[in-house]
């Protein structure tokens, strides 16, 4: 049997460590009341704080199906984690912004994962970390490009 190309093998590894870390993450946050999908809402958010978004943009930039994200978006509404506004622009939606309190949980949850994935890299250089997080990057670019030329 021949091995696959090695574009889908980088791509497939991705996808198993996906696996493997959403599961450990899971484990690791679930004493914060903060289940992972919950965890990528206020990561989304915590990039600008103080930028409203509304359900539409925040599925179309994480790339899931609108009554998901809305399901998480009401869970994080109702723990005070964001906070909803009417959008002048348009009646029929909200705005969300992260709170302070949103923010805080976003800073625990990074902080109960820190030392689970420190581990991961244990034995890495800083170089090999940053060259590695750099490769990353550019192919994360290059599928949020690829993902708006559609």
């Amino acid at each position: 049997m021949t091995e696959p190309p090695l574009a889908f093998r980088i791509v497939n590894w991705i996808g198993i460590i996906d696996q493997l870390t959403t599961t450990e993450g899971n484990r690791l946050l679930k004493p914060l009341g903060l289940p992972l999908p919950q965890l990528v809402m206020l990561n989304h958010f915590s990039h600008r704080p103080d930028e409203a978004k509304t359900v539409t943009s925040i599925a179309r930039a994480l790339q899931q199906p609108q009554p998901g994200v809305t399901k998480n978006i009401q869970n994080l509404v109702a723990k005070g984690w964001l906070r909803e506004r009417t959008n002048g622009a348009d009646g029929r939606s909200k705005l969300l912004v992260l709170t302070p309190a949103g923010l805080a949980k976003h800073r625990a949850a990074v902080a109960a994962l820190t030392p689970w994935v420190a581990r991961a890299f244990a034995d890495w250089s800083e170089k090999d970390q940053r060259t590695l997080f750099a490769l990353l990057d550019r192919l994360k670019l290059w599928f949020d490009s690829d993902r708006d030329q559609r």
